[in-house]
Parts: C-alpha cells; structure tokens; sequence
C-alpha cells in the first residue's frame, strides 16, 4: 500500500524533508505535505495506490487532471522557488517524457498541488515535483495527488532521490537504497577552445546516443533525449573514435549558473575532453555537476575542477532495475527525472 508522507518543512521537488512520524502517516489524513525530491533532507512514507484512512471533506474539493504541456512550468516555477535551480526550458523537454505524467490539484480552478510520476517504459517511472501550495499545506490534499500520481506508475519499478538520514525510513516504504548522488558547485573558468575531435552531439546519428544512454539510464527515453538535445540554448558535445561514441554531455542555462548533465564517457579522460568542451561553449561562470558518488573517477573529476559539494541525495527504487553502467556516468542527467 503506498502513501506519501508527511512534513513540517519546506519543499523542494525530489522527495520532500520531513520529521518523521510513522502514526501521523498512518492515522491523520490532514498531514503536512512536501514535494518529491528534498534538497538534503527527504521524507518516508508507504508508498501505495490508496490511503487508508478516511478523507477530510476538505480533501473531496480537490480536482486532479493531467497537466496540459504548457502548465508543467508551474511545477518548474515552484521546484525554483524551494531552491532547486531547474533549467530554462525543462519544462518543454520534460513534456515529452510521459505526457500523462504531470498531474496538477486544483481548488477553485487554482493550482494547490503537482506530481510527476513519468513512466519511461513498462517496467520503469520515475517520481518527482511533488509539491502542495505553501498556503495549502497540512490538509491533505497532497495525499490525494500522490495515490493518483502512483495509480498512473501501476506495477512499474519506482525512482526517486532524497535525503540519505531518511534511508531507513523509506525502506519501511518498499525502496532500496542504489547509491548517492552529490551536487557540485562552483565558478569555472572555461578553457579557450575545445580539444580537437570534439564534435557537436547534434551531428551524431541519434540510435548511437539512444544506444550509449541505454547503458547508463534503467530504460529506453528516445523522445526525452530529442528534446533534451534539440532544446534552444542546450549545447551538446560527443566524442567519437573508431567510428563509435565514447563520450557525450549537455549542458544548459538554469535559474543560476548552468548544469551539465548528462556527462557520460567510457573512462575519466573521455569524460573531461567532453567536460572541456561543454565548458568552452558558454565560458567562465557557475557550474553544477550532479555526481553519483559511487563513480569515484567522476567524483574526483568534480573536486579536481574546484567544484564542492552543495548537497546529497540518495537514489532509491522499490525494486530491481536493468543494470546500469555507473562507471560511466559522471553527471546524472536530472534530479527530477532520472
């Protein structure tokens, strides 16, 4: 049985901070609600298609329907507002995951609460942007976005990060802990130009980086990485030898500073060719670079830059998934979305 859980704290878009209380969860329907994707702290909760407890008549006002495309900027607008930093066009590319995948609240036809549970494939989804008006909190309407956002991931294996103190808590909930990822920051001066036989990402044949993705990711996401490469001010950047790809990123313009993401490569020196690419595409500035820290080479990549640490998050799934090659990965793609 899977239900959201419960927060005194402020939100954020992973999966929300929280002060734990198993009883509130369980008993009181108007538990204080947070979003899905906590910056350094993360709630728990049972996860499940509905809530066993009886719903407050305040709870019955609440309308839930997909978001239309163009309504996915305002769990954008509101993952920025806690802090999260989310890119300048994420919202047009997130579209074309799972377009049933958005699911906004409304009371009175205003936005109260949003969701994201995009299903990547028949065996994988992804939860995110789960977030209730600050205004709103504590009445139980995010217990009611959450069944709908799980009742759309049906049997499928679910992801999601959050807070690492709050593992064992979600492990009463069904996840698993798979490993850490850390955000890193800072400012980075760019190189002049790139080294030679970088190529732009745009001018590899697609099936190749579908391919390579397919390695690093849990399931297939061809429309996803489309958009995520076609999207205006997004820059991308390959490196091929022997006729194969080897090594490939992007990096975008966000609220502040930029974030690279995907960094994928078959070894650390591939990677930091990409990396200097990436760079030298938009110069000198702030950079984010999320690292999963069981990638030691990547970790070293990222303090070796001069990038520190801003917070952590623990990737968690409520089952197996298809073995992915972490060795590989030296910038997840996004928090938000896997």
């Amino acid at each position: 049985m899977f239900q959201p859980c419960a927060s005194d704290e402020r939100s954020s878009c992973l999966v929300s901070s929280v002060s734990w209380n198993e009883e509130n969860i369980l008993n009181d329907s108007a538990a204080p609600e947070r979003s899905i994707v906590c910056r350094q702290r993360l709630t728990g909760g049972n996860l499940g298609f509905m809530s066993p407890f009886v719903r407050s008549p305040a709870m019955i006002d609440l309308s839930i329907r997909t978001m239309r495309p163009d309504e996915i900027s305002i769990a954008v607008n509101w993952a920025a507002a806690e802090g999260w930093n989310p890119g300048l066009a994420d919202d047009a590319c997130f579209a074309a995951v799972d377009p049933e995948g958005f699911l906004i609240g409304e009371l009175d036809g205003a936005p109260a609460a949003t969701v994201s549970c995009v299903n990547y494939s028949a065996s994988f989804a992804f939860l995110g942007f789960y977030i209730v008006r600050e205004d709103l909190r504590g009445r139980g309407y995010g217990l009611r976005i959450w069944d709908a956002a799980i009742a759309h991931a049906g049997p499928r294996v679910i992801g999601l990060d959050g807070e690492l103190a709050q593992q064992q808590n979600y492990r009463k909930s069904g996840f698993e802990l798979a490993y850490a990822n850390v955000r890193y920051g800072g400012i980075v001066a760019a190189p002049d130009a790139p080294q030679a036989g970088v190529m732009a990402l745009a001018e590899v044949p697609l099936a190749a980086v579908e391919a390579y993705d397919a390695k690093v990711f849990p399931a297939p996401r061809p429309a996803f990485l489309r958009a995520w490469i076609g999207s205006p001010g997004h820059v991308g950047c390959a490196l091929m030898r022997d006729g194969g790809l080897v090594g490939w990123g992007v990096i975008r313009p966000c609220r502040k500073g930029c974030k690279i993401g995907p960094l994928v490569a078959d070894d650390r020196a591939t990677a930091e060719v990409v990396l200097s690419a990436l760079l030298a595409s938009v110069g000198s500035g702030e950079i984010f670079l999320d690292v999963p820290s069981i990638n030691r080479n990547a970790v070293a990549l990222a303090q070796d830059l001069g990038l520190v640490p801003v917070f952590e998050t623990a990737r968690m799934y409520t089952g197996a998934i298809l073995p992915s090659r972490l060795e590989r990965v030296f910038g997840v793609t996004t928090f938000e979305l896997g």
